[in-house]
Protein backbone atom coordinates (compact mmCIF):
# COMPACT_ATOMS: atom_id res chain seq x y z
CA UNK A 1 0.00 0.00 0.00
CA UNK A 2 1.32 3.26 -1.15
CA UNK A 3 2.08 5.61 1.72
CA UNK A 4 0.75 9.46 0.97
CA UNK A 5 2.84 12.68 2.64
CA UNK A 6 0.52 15.65 2.09
CA UNK A 7 2.34 19.24 1.78
CA UNK A 8 2.59 20.44 6.09
CA UNK A 9 0.03 23.97 6.79
CA UNK A 10 2.34 27.11 6.42
CA UNK A 11 0.19 30.23 8.40
CA UNK A 12 2.64 32.63 6.28
CA UNK A 13 1.53 31.20 2.99
CA UNK A 14 -1.89 32.85 3.65
CA UNK A 15 -0.21 36.36 3.29
CA UNK A 16 0.58 35.53 -0.34
CA UNK A 17 4.66 35.11 0.31
CA UNK A 18 6.22 32.41 -0.59
CA UNK A 19 9.23 30.65 1.44
CA UNK A 20 11.67 31.57 -1.29
CA UNK A 21 10.37 35.31 -1.69
CA UNK A 22 11.12 35.37 2.32
CA UNK A 23 14.41 34.09 1.89
CA UNK A 24 15.00 36.37 -0.84
CA UNK A 25 14.03 39.54 1.25
CA UNK A 26 15.29 38.43 4.25
CA UNK A 27 18.89 37.33 3.08
CA UNK A 28 19.14 39.72 -0.11
CA UNK A 29 16.87 42.51 0.07
CA UNK A 30 16.90 43.70 3.78
CA UNK A 31 20.75 43.61 3.33
CA UNK A 32 21.12 46.03 0.78
CA UNK A 33 18.08 48.14 2.01
CA UNK A 34 20.59 48.66 5.09
CA UNK A 35 23.85 48.82 3.36
CA UNK A 36 21.66 51.63 1.33
CA UNK A 37 20.49 53.15 4.81
CA UNK A 38 24.49 53.10 5.83
CA UNK A 39 25.52 55.07 2.75
CA UNK A 40 22.92 57.37 3.15
CA UNK A 41 23.47 57.87 6.80
CA UNK A 42 27.48 58.26 6.22
CA UNK A 43 26.10 60.59 3.46
CA UNK A 44 23.99 62.92 5.83
CA UNK A 45 26.91 63.34 7.65
CA UNK A 46 29.54 64.33 5.36
CA UNK A 47 26.87 66.72 4.15
CA UNK A 48 26.90 68.11 7.32
CA UNK A 49 30.34 68.48 8.08
CA UNK A 50 30.55 70.22 4.01
CA UNK A 51 27.62 72.47 5.14
CA UNK A 52 28.69 73.42 8.37
CA UNK A 53 32.66 73.79 7.39
CA UNK A 54 31.04 76.32 4.18
CA UNK A 55 28.57 78.23 6.31
CA UNK A 56 31.94 79.30 8.75
CA UNK A 57 34.06 79.77 5.41
CA UNK A 58 31.35 82.14 4.99
CA UNK A 59 32.04 84.04 8.43
CA UNK A 60 35.46 83.82 7.62
CA UNK A 61 35.07 85.47 4.09
CA UNK A 62 32.54 88.09 6.12
CA UNK A 63 35.40 88.83 8.33
CA UNK A 64 38.27 88.97 6.27
CA UNK A 65 36.35 91.81 4.10
CA UNK A 66 35.35 93.99 6.79
CA UNK A 67 38.66 93.96 8.66
CA UNK A 68 40.34 96.14 6.76
CA UNK A 69 38.02 98.98 6.93
CA UNK A 70 37.53 98.17 10.46
CA UNK A 71 41.43 98.33 11.35
CA UNK A 72 41.76 101.17 9.55
CA UNK A 73 38.86 103.15 11.20
CA UNK A 74 39.61 101.73 14.29
CA UNK A 75 43.46 103.46 13.96
CA UNK A 76 41.61 106.33 13.35
CA UNK A 77 39.39 106.78 15.68
CA UNK A 78 36.38 106.75 13.27
CA UNK A 79 33.47 105.25 15.16
CA UNK A 80 31.19 105.80 12.92
CA UNK A 81 33.40 103.98 9.70
CA UNK A 82 33.67 100.85 12.32
CA UNK A 83 29.36 101.11 12.38
CA UNK A 84 29.09 101.54 9.48
CA UNK A 85 31.51 98.34 8.13
CA UNK A 86 29.71 96.19 11.21
CA UNK A 87 26.41 97.19 9.27
CA UNK A 88 27.19 96.12 5.85
CA UNK A 89 27.46 93.23 6.66
CA UNK A 90 23.66 92.30 7.08
CA UNK A 91 23.30 92.99 3.90
CA UNK A 92 24.26 89.39 3.35
CA UNK A 93 21.28 88.07 5.42
CA UNK A 94 22.95 85.23 7.14
CA UNK A 95 24.76 87.32 9.77
CA UNK A 96 22.87 87.59 13.28
CA UNK A 97 25.39 89.87 14.83
CA UNK A 98 28.68 91.70 14.07
CA UNK A 99 30.89 93.53 16.96
CA UNK A 100 34.52 95.13 17.20
CA UNK A 101 36.38 94.15 20.64
CA UNK A 102 39.75 95.35 21.56
CA UNK A 103 42.61 93.01 22.69
CA UNK A 104 41.55 92.85 26.42
CA UNK A 105 37.76 91.61 25.20
CA UNK A 106 35.98 95.07 25.81
CA UNK A 107 33.34 95.66 22.93
CA UNK A 108 34.50 99.09 21.11
CA UNK A 109 30.94 99.13 18.41
CA UNK A 110 28.37 96.19 18.29
CA UNK A 111 25.66 95.67 15.40
CA UNK A 112 22.97 93.00 15.92
CA UNK A 113 22.87 90.36 18.76
CA UNK A 114 26.67 89.94 19.70
CA UNK A 115 29.22 89.06 22.69
CA UNK A 116 28.93 92.02 25.22
CA UNK A 117 32.48 91.16 27.10
CA UNK A 118 35.04 88.57 26.62
CA UNK A 119 37.07 89.88 28.81
CA UNK A 120 36.13 86.85 31.25
CA UNK A 121 36.64 84.54 28.40
CA UNK A 122 40.26 82.87 26.68
CA UNK A 123 39.16 83.88 23.50
CA UNK A 124 41.22 86.97 23.55
CA UNK A 125 44.26 85.86 24.98
CA UNK A 126 44.18 82.79 22.43
CA UNK A 127 44.25 85.19 19.76
CA UNK A 128 46.86 87.63 21.11
CA UNK A 129 49.29 84.97 21.73
CA UNK A 130 48.16 82.36 17.90
CA UNK A 131 47.60 85.42 16.12
CA UNK A 132 45.09 83.04 14.64
CA UNK A 133 41.16 83.24 14.22
CA UNK A 134 38.78 81.39 16.63
CA UNK A 135 35.55 79.50 16.87
CA UNK A 136 32.58 78.67 19.08
CA UNK A 137 29.20 78.80 20.29
CA UNK A 138 27.58 80.45 22.86
CA UNK A 139 24.62 81.25 24.40
CA UNK A 140 23.23 85.01 23.81
CA UNK A 141 20.12 86.29 24.97
CA UNK A 142 18.48 83.03 24.72
CA UNK A 143 19.83 81.93 21.69
CA UNK A 144 22.36 79.70 20.51
CA UNK A 145 24.80 81.34 18.03
CA UNK A 146 28.06 80.22 16.30
CA UNK A 147 30.58 82.77 16.07
CA UNK A 148 34.16 83.34 14.62
CA UNK A 149 36.46 85.66 15.86
CA UNK A 150 39.17 87.63 13.74
CA UNK A 151 42.24 89.73 14.89
CA UNK A 152 42.74 92.78 14.00
CA UNK A 153 46.47 94.34 12.94
CA UNK A 154 47.33 97.66 13.01
CA UNK A 155 50.22 98.75 9.90
CA UNK A 156 52.92 97.30 12.54
CA UNK A 157 51.62 93.92 12.11
CA UNK A 158 50.54 94.20 15.71
CA UNK A 159 47.35 93.08 16.58
CA UNK A 160 45.22 95.79 17.99
CA UNK A 161 41.61 94.28 18.22
CA UNK A 162 39.35 91.47 16.99
CA UNK A 163 36.01 91.25 15.11
CA UNK A 164 32.94 88.68 15.90
CA UNK A 165 30.90 87.62 13.14
CA UNK A 166 27.62 85.15 14.71
CA UNK A 167 24.98 83.58 12.99
CA UNK A 168 22.36 81.38 14.33
CA UNK A 169 23.60 77.98 14.97
CA UNK A 170 20.37 76.68 13.80
CA UNK A 171 21.14 77.65 10.44
CA UNK A 172 23.65 75.33 10.59
CA UNK A 173 20.85 72.67 10.78
CA UNK A 174 18.10 74.00 8.82
CA UNK A 175 19.28 72.99 5.48
CA UNK A 176 20.87 70.02 6.40
CA UNK A 177 16.97 68.94 8.23
CA UNK A 178 15.52 69.34 4.59
CA UNK A 179 18.30 67.27 3.22
CA UNK A 180 17.82 64.60 5.00
CA UNK A 181 13.98 64.66 4.96
CA UNK A 182 14.49 64.50 1.26
CA UNK A 183 17.32 61.92 1.77
CA UNK A 184 15.04 59.54 3.90
CA UNK A 185 12.00 60.09 1.27
CA UNK A 186 14.12 59.15 -1.34
CA UNK A 187 15.64 55.89 0.71
CA UNK A 188 11.93 54.71 0.91
CA UNK A 189 10.86 55.14 -2.50
CA UNK A 190 14.14 53.18 -3.47
CA UNK A 191 13.52 50.77 -0.95
CA UNK A 192 9.79 50.23 -2.03
CA UNK A 193 10.95 50.27 -6.05
CA UNK A 194 13.66 47.32 -4.92
CA UNK A 195 11.08 45.26 -2.78
CA UNK A 196 8.33 45.60 -5.81
CA UNK A 197 10.99 45.12 -8.02
CA UNK A 198 12.63 41.72 -6.28
CA UNK A 199 9.06 40.59 -5.54
CA UNK A 200 8.33 41.01 -8.97
CA UNK A 201 11.56 39.35 -10.90
CA UNK A 202 11.61 36.61 -8.40
CA UNK A 203 8.37 35.61 -9.31
CA UNK A 204 8.51 35.94 -13.04
CA UNK A 205 12.38 34.20 -13.50
CA UNK A 206 11.84 31.49 -10.42
CA UNK A 207 8.93 32.12 -8.01
CA UNK A 208 6.02 30.75 -10.55
CA UNK A 209 8.22 28.18 -12.29
CA UNK A 210 8.55 26.64 -8.70
CA UNK A 211 5.08 27.06 -7.88
CA UNK A 212 3.81 25.07 -10.96
CA UNK A 213 6.60 22.64 -9.62
CA UNK A 214 4.92 22.83 -6.35
CA UNK A 215 1.74 21.45 -7.90
CA UNK A 216 2.85 19.00 -9.88
CA UNK A 217 4.16 17.63 -6.78
CA UNK A 218 0.74 18.23 -4.96
CA UNK A 219 -0.79 16.23 -8.09
CA UNK A 220 1.81 13.45 -7.40
CA UNK A 221 1.07 13.21 -3.68
CA UNK A 222 -2.48 12.94 -4.30
CA UNK A 223 -2.45 9.85 -6.13
CA UNK A 224 -1.61 10.85 -9.74
CA UNK A 225 1.70 9.18 -10.32
CA UNK A 226 1.10 9.71 -14.56
CA UNK A 227 2.02 13.80 -14.42
CA UNK A 228 4.47 14.84 -15.41
CA UNK A 229 6.43 18.64 -14.94
CA UNK A 230 7.21 21.20 -17.58
CA UNK A 231 10.61 21.39 -18.03
CA UNK A 232 10.77 25.46 -18.29
CA UNK A 233 12.08 28.01 -15.58
CA UNK A 234 16.05 28.77 -14.61
CA UNK A 235 18.21 25.72 -15.42
CA UNK A 236 18.35 24.64 -11.48
CA UNK A 237 14.22 24.41 -11.23
CA UNK A 238 14.40 22.48 -14.93
CA UNK A 239 17.01 20.32 -13.32
CA UNK A 240 14.60 20.25 -11.03
CA UNK A 241 11.33 18.84 -12.55
CA UNK A 242 13.67 16.43 -15.28
CA UNK A 243 15.12 14.98 -12.12
CA UNK A 244 11.68 14.66 -10.74
CA UNK A 245 10.27 13.07 -13.62
CA UNK A 246 13.00 10.29 -14.16
CA UNK A 247 12.14 9.61 -10.37
CA UNK A 248 8.14 9.34 -11.50
CA UNK A 249 9.16 7.17 -15.02
CA UNK A 250 11.82 4.98 -12.36
CA UNK A 251 8.74 4.23 -9.92
CA UNK A 252 6.13 3.82 -12.93
CA UNK A 253 8.62 1.57 -14.75
CA UNK A 254 9.27 -0.49 -11.10
CA UNK A 255 5.81 -0.56 -10.82
CA UNK A 256 5.26 -2.08 -14.28
CA UNK A 257 7.97 -4.88 -13.94
CA UNK A 258 5.84 -5.56 -10.69
CA UNK A 259 2.85 -5.87 -11.95
CA UNK A 260 4.53 -7.97 -14.90
CA UNK A 261 5.60 -10.22 -12.65
CA UNK A 262 2.66 -10.84 -10.75
CA UNK A 263 0.85 -11.28 -14.01
CA UNK A 264 3.57 -14.16 -15.10
CA UNK A 265 3.01 -15.40 -11.11
CA UNK A 266 -0.70 -15.71 -11.87
CA UNK A 267 -0.43 -17.12 -15.32
CA UNK A 268 2.37 -19.45 -13.37
CA UNK A 269 0.07 -20.23 -10.98
CA UNK A 270 -2.87 -21.03 -13.56
CA UNK A 271 -0.41 -23.11 -15.90
CA UNK A 272 0.28 -24.99 -12.82
CA UNK A 273 -3.07 -25.60 -11.89
CA UNK A 274 -4.23 -26.67 -15.24
CA UNK A 275 -1.75 -29.12 -15.92
CA UNK A 276 -2.53 -30.88 -12.32
CA UNK A 277 -6.14 -30.73 -13.31
CA UNK A 278 -4.86 -31.74 -17.37
CA UNK A 279 -2.97 -35.04 -15.58
CA UNK A 280 -6.20 -35.86 -13.29
CA UNK A 281 -8.22 -35.89 -16.59
CA UNK A 282 -5.26 -37.81 -18.26
CA UNK A 283 -5.58 -40.27 -15.75
CA UNK A 284 -8.87 -40.68 -16.28
CA UNK A 285 -8.80 -40.70 -19.50
CA UNK A 286 -6.61 -43.37 -19.95
CA UNK A 287 -8.48 -45.50 -17.52
CA UNK A 288 -11.52 -44.81 -19.28
CA UNK A 289 -9.63 -45.44 -22.15
CA UNK A 290 -8.02 -48.82 -21.16
CA UNK A 291 -11.61 -50.14 -19.76
CA UNK A 292 -13.55 -48.86 -23.03
CA UNK A 293 -11.24 -49.83 -25.50
CA UNK A 294 -11.40 -53.40 -25.51
CA UNK A 295 -15.22 -53.68 -25.01
CA UNK A 296 -15.80 -51.21 -28.20
CA UNK A 297 -13.05 -53.70 -30.34
CA UNK A 298 -15.35 -56.53 -29.30
CA UNK A 299 -18.88 -54.77 -30.00
CA UNK A 300 -17.71 -53.24 -32.74
CA UNK A 301 -16.40 -56.90 -34.51
CA UNK A 302 -19.02 -58.56 -33.85
CA UNK A 303 -21.59 -56.35 -35.24
CA UNK A 304 -18.69 -56.45 -38.28
CA UNK A 305 -18.92 -60.24 -38.51
CA UNK A 306 -23.20 -60.26 -37.60
CA UNK A 307 -23.28 -57.61 -40.80
CA UNK A 308 -21.16 -59.75 -43.04
CA UNK A 309 -23.95 -62.67 -42.42
CA UNK A 310 -27.34 -60.67 -42.74
CA UNK A 311 -28.68 -60.26 -45.59
CA UNK A 312 -28.18 -56.55 -46.46
CA UNK A 313 -31.65 -55.07 -46.99
CA UNK A 314 -32.96 -57.05 -44.23
CA UNK A 315 -33.76 -54.72 -41.03
CA UNK A 316 -31.01 -56.06 -39.13
CA UNK A 317 -28.54 -54.69 -41.28
CA UNK A 318 -29.76 -50.96 -40.64
CA UNK A 319 -29.58 -51.65 -36.95
CA UNK A 320 -26.04 -53.16 -37.08
CA UNK A 321 -25.02 -49.85 -38.99
CA UNK A 322 -26.24 -47.81 -36.60
CA UNK A 323 -24.52 -49.75 -33.85
CA UNK A 324 -21.59 -49.55 -35.61
CA UNK A 325 -21.74 -45.96 -36.02
CA UNK A 326 -22.10 -45.45 -32.83
CA UNK A 327 -19.46 -47.58 -31.47
CA UNK A 328 -16.87 -45.81 -33.66
CA UNK A 329 -18.20 -42.06 -32.32
CA UNK A 330 -17.12 -43.69 -29.25
CA UNK A 331 -14.11 -44.76 -30.36
CA UNK A 332 -13.56 -41.25 -31.76
CA UNK A 333 -14.24 -39.77 -28.38
CA UNK A 334 -11.70 -42.13 -26.04
CA UNK A 335 -9.30 -41.47 -29.12
CA UNK A 336 -9.67 -37.61 -28.44
CA UNK A 337 -9.23 -38.29 -24.88
CA UNK A 338 -5.90 -39.94 -25.44
CA UNK A 339 -4.66 -37.53 -27.77
CA UNK A 340 -5.30 -34.19 -25.47
CA UNK A 341 -4.45 -35.79 -22.17
CA UNK A 342 -1.26 -37.81 -22.39
CA UNK A 343 2.24 -36.43 -23.11
CA UNK A 344 3.59 -36.69 -26.76
CA UNK A 345 7.39 -35.48 -27.63
CA UNK A 346 7.20 -33.83 -30.71
CA UNK A 347 9.56 -35.39 -33.37
CA UNK A 348 10.07 -32.49 -36.24
CA UNK A 349 11.64 -33.18 -39.54
CA UNK A 350 11.74 -31.74 -42.34
CA UNK A 351 8.29 -33.39 -44.36
CA UNK A 352 6.17 -32.56 -47.72
CA UNK A 353 3.28 -30.82 -46.61
CA UNK A 354 1.48 -32.28 -49.28
CA UNK A 355 1.98 -35.59 -48.60
CA UNK A 356 0.43 -34.73 -44.26
CA UNK A 357 -2.68 -32.96 -46.66
CA UNK A 358 -3.56 -35.54 -48.76
CA UNK A 359 -3.22 -38.36 -45.67
CA UNK A 360 -5.46 -36.02 -43.80
CA UNK A 361 -7.83 -35.73 -46.48
CA UNK A 362 -7.80 -39.48 -47.66
CA UNK A 363 -8.81 -39.66 -43.74
CA UNK A 364 -11.91 -37.66 -43.83
CA UNK A 365 -12.66 -38.90 -47.24
CA UNK A 366 -15.19 -41.87 -46.32
CA UNK A 367 -17.05 -39.20 -44.02
CA UNK A 368 -17.71 -36.41 -46.12
CA UNK A 369 -18.66 -39.23 -48.75
CA UNK A 370 -21.28 -40.61 -46.02
CA UNK A 371 -22.47 -37.26 -45.08
CA UNK A 372 -22.66 -35.97 -48.88
CA UNK A 373 -19.98 -33.40 -48.71
CA UNK A 374 -17.88 -31.90 -51.13
CA UNK A 375 -14.02 -30.61 -50.33
CA UNK A 376 -12.24 -28.61 -52.37
CA UNK A 377 -8.05 -28.11 -51.78
CA UNK A 378 -6.30 -24.78 -53.12
CA UNK A 379 -3.86 -25.66 -54.86
CA UNK A 380 -4.21 -27.92 -56.97
CA UNK A 381 -2.31 -31.16 -57.04
CA UNK A 382 0.16 -29.68 -59.86
CA UNK A 383 1.15 -26.61 -57.71
CA UNK A 384 4.40 -26.72 -55.54
CA UNK A 385 4.37 -26.78 -51.95
CA UNK A 386 6.83 -25.68 -49.26
CA UNK A 387 8.64 -28.46 -46.79
CA UNK A 388 7.86 -27.87 -43.33
CA UNK A 389 9.78 -28.85 -40.02
CA UNK A 390 7.08 -30.86 -38.13
CA UNK A 391 6.41 -34.06 -37.06
CA UNK A 392 3.90 -35.42 -39.11
CA UNK A 393 2.09 -36.83 -37.60
CA UNK A 394 0.89 -34.46 -34.61
CA UNK A 395 0.09 -31.57 -37.68
CA UNK A 396 -2.05 -34.19 -39.31
CA UNK A 397 -3.94 -35.21 -36.21
CA UNK A 398 -4.39 -31.71 -35.96
CA UNK A 399 -5.85 -30.85 -39.61
CA UNK A 400 -7.77 -34.11 -39.21
CA UNK A 401 -9.50 -32.42 -36.21
CA UNK A 402 -10.38 -29.00 -37.69
CA UNK A 403 -11.42 -30.76 -41.15
CA UNK A 404 -14.17 -33.20 -38.89
CA UNK A 405 -15.25 -29.84 -37.41
CA UNK A 406 -15.47 -27.97 -40.82
CA UNK A 407 -17.65 -31.65 -41.67
CA UNK A 408 -20.05 -31.47 -38.91
CA UNK A 409 -20.51 -27.73 -39.20
CA UNK A 410 -21.00 -27.76 -43.28
CA UNK A 411 -23.86 -27.59 -45.59
CA UNK A 412 -22.69 -28.34 -48.72
CA UNK A 413 -19.10 -28.02 -49.33
CA UNK A 414 -15.09 -27.36 -47.57
CA UNK A 415 -12.78 -25.54 -48.62
CA UNK A 416 -8.86 -26.03 -47.82
CA UNK A 417 -6.55 -22.92 -48.94
CA UNK A 418 -2.40 -23.11 -48.66
CA UNK A 419 -0.68 -20.28 -49.30
CA UNK A 420 2.70 -18.47 -48.46
CA UNK A 421 2.79 -15.29 -45.82
CA UNK A 422 6.58 -14.44 -45.88
CA UNK A 423 8.25 -17.03 -43.40
CA UNK A 424 4.96 -18.69 -42.58
CA UNK A 425 2.99 -21.17 -44.34
CA UNK A 426 -0.91 -20.46 -44.09
CA UNK A 427 -3.78 -23.14 -44.03
CA UNK A 428 -7.17 -21.42 -44.37
CA UNK A 429 -10.17 -24.61 -43.32
CA UNK A 430 -13.26 -23.12 -44.02
CA UNK A 431 -17.02 -24.50 -44.23
CA UNK A 432 -20.32 -23.18 -45.76
CA UNK A 433 -22.04 -23.85 -41.85
CA UNK A 434 -23.83 -21.40 -39.72
CA UNK A 435 -20.41 -19.62 -38.68
CA UNK A 436 -18.88 -18.78 -35.24
CA UNK A 437 -21.33 -19.41 -32.51
CA UNK A 438 -21.28 -16.63 -29.30
CA UNK A 439 -18.24 -17.03 -28.24
CA UNK A 440 -15.14 -15.66 -27.37
CA UNK A 441 -11.90 -16.46 -29.19
CA UNK A 442 -10.35 -18.31 -25.71
CA UNK A 443 -13.42 -19.99 -24.73
CA UNK A 444 -13.67 -21.35 -27.90
CA UNK A 445 -10.44 -23.19 -27.41
CA UNK A 446 -10.83 -24.35 -23.68
CA UNK A 447 -11.24 -27.97 -22.99
CA UNK A 448 -14.46 -29.82 -23.08
CA UNK A 449 -15.91 -26.22 -24.23
CA UNK A 450 -18.84 -26.93 -26.98
CA UNK A 451 -21.17 -25.47 -28.57
CA UNK A 452 -22.80 -28.44 -29.81
CA UNK A 453 -25.97 -30.09 -28.00
CA UNK A 454 -25.33 -32.59 -25.47
CA UNK A 455 -23.80 -36.16 -26.66
CA UNK A 456 -22.54 -34.31 -29.95
CA UNK A 457 -19.19 -33.17 -29.01
CA UNK A 458 -16.58 -33.64 -26.10
CA UNK A 459 -15.27 -29.46 -27.30
CA UNK A 460 -11.61 -31.34 -27.16
CA UNK A 461 -11.43 -30.79 -31.06
CA UNK A 462 -10.09 -27.37 -31.16
CA UNK A 463 -7.83 -27.59 -27.75
CA UNK A 464 -6.00 -30.46 -29.48
CA UNK A 465 -5.20 -27.84 -32.80
CA UNK A 466 -4.41 -25.32 -30.60
CA UNK A 467 -2.18 -27.88 -28.38
CA UNK A 468 -0.28 -28.70 -31.47
CA UNK A 469 0.20 -25.74 -33.22
CA UNK A 470 2.21 -24.21 -29.73
CA UNK A 471 3.87 -27.16 -29.80
CA UNK A 472 5.12 -26.28 -33.78
CA UNK A 473 5.82 -22.44 -32.54
CA UNK A 474 2.58 -21.42 -34.68
CA UNK A 475 -0.84 -19.43 -34.47
CA UNK A 476 -4.56 -20.38 -34.83
CA UNK A 477 -7.01 -18.08 -35.54
CA UNK A 478 -10.42 -18.72 -35.92
CA UNK A 479 -12.91 -16.18 -38.35
CA UNK A 480 -15.53 -15.88 -40.47
CA UNK A 481 -14.98 -16.97 -44.43
CA UNK A 482 -16.43 -15.56 -47.56
CA UNK A 483 -18.41 -19.10 -47.70
CA UNK A 484 -20.62 -18.19 -45.13
CA UNK A 485 -19.05 -19.89 -42.04
CA UNK A 486 -16.06 -20.26 -39.99
CA UNK A 487 -12.17 -20.07 -41.09
CA UNK A 488 -9.64 -21.73 -38.91
CA UNK A 489 -6.43 -20.29 -39.86
CA UNK A 490 -2.84 -22.09 -39.15
CA UNK A 491 0.41 -19.86 -39.39
CA UNK A 492 3.22 -22.38 -39.09
CA UNK A 493 6.72 -21.62 -39.76
CA UNK A 494 8.21 -22.66 -43.28
CA UNK A 495 11.34 -24.23 -44.22
CA UNK A 496 12.07 -22.71 -47.32
CA UNK A 497 15.04 -24.29 -48.44
CA UNK A 498 13.13 -27.26 -50.28
CA UNK A 499 9.46 -27.64 -52.31
CA UNK A 500 7.55 -30.25 -52.41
Amino acid sequence: MSKKYPFKYDPLARTGISGLQRTVLLFVVLPLLLLTALGIRFGLEQASQFQQQRLKDDLELIGRAISIPIGNALREGDQQAIEAALSSVFIIGEVYGASVFDVNGVRLSAAGTTESDLSRTTIPDLIVSTGQAQQGFSRVDGRNLFSHFMPLFDAGGNIQGLIQISRRASDFGRALDQLEIIAWLAWAVLAIGIICAVMLGHYGGVGRHVDHLLEHMRHVAEGHHAHRAALEGPTEVASLARGLNQMLDSIEQAQQQLDQHRLAETRLLAQLKDQEKMAAIGGMARGVAHELGAPLSVIDGRARRLQLNTDTSAPQTRELRAIRAQVARLTRTVRQLLDYSRPSAVQPRVTSLRQILDSATAAITPELDDAGRHLEVLPLASARLPNITVDPARLELALLNLLRNALQASQSCLRVTVSQQQDYLRIDIEDDGPGLPEATHAQLLEPFFTTKPPGEGTGLGLAIVDTIVEEHNGTLHLGSSDLGGCRATLLLPTNRERAA
